[in-house]
């Protein structure tokens, strides 16, 4: 699927569940990581993920263009299109758009180092990793030593 297979597929959603007519562009953009897609208030266009489509399929790829879908329109009639707002969750609700993306999930975690001071044994928990030639123990100014990666 190329850009101009995703606008008319977007098009022809739009027209089937809103009822209304899509008058922009949509576009497949790699470099969203952890988004489906993205709806540009500057003008109006709709970015999606092209993983969406990779590797949850056109179903997934549906859910998150009516989502996009319903922030286009919503605030093309001028009412509140955030994801808080009511009315954005009783139209997504209405036409069965997905609320999440289903990217989300893969999102890399967060590794912690474990460090522990080789005097009095205080351990500490630090999501970067620290220069042990440096720095010291906060309470006894003894030597850190490096243990390892908590997952």
């Amino acid at each position: 699927m190329n850009n101009s297979d995703l606008n008319e597929l977007v098009k022809k959603v739009s027209q089937e569940y809103f009822g209304k007519p899509f008058v922009h562009q949509a576009y497949f953009n790699s470099r969203l990581k952890t988004t489906g897609g993205r709806f540009h208030l500057k003008d109006r266009n709709i970015d999606i993920n092209p993983k969406i489509y990779q590797q949850f399929g056109y179903d997934t790829l549906v859910g998150v263009i009516k989502h996009e879908l319903c922030h286009y329109h919503l605030y093309n009639d001028g009412l509140p299109a955030q994801h808080r707002d009511h009315s954005f969750k009783v139209l997504l609700k209405q036409v069965g758009g997905l609320r999440y993306s289903p990217i989300q999930s893969q999102a890399k975690k967060k590794s912690y180092h474990l460090y522990q001071c080789v005097k009095c044994q205080t351990q500490y928990i630090r999501v970067r990793r620290i220069d042990t030639k440096r720095f010291v123990c906060g309470k006894c100014h003894g030597k850190l030593e490096y243990l390892r990666d908590i997952k």
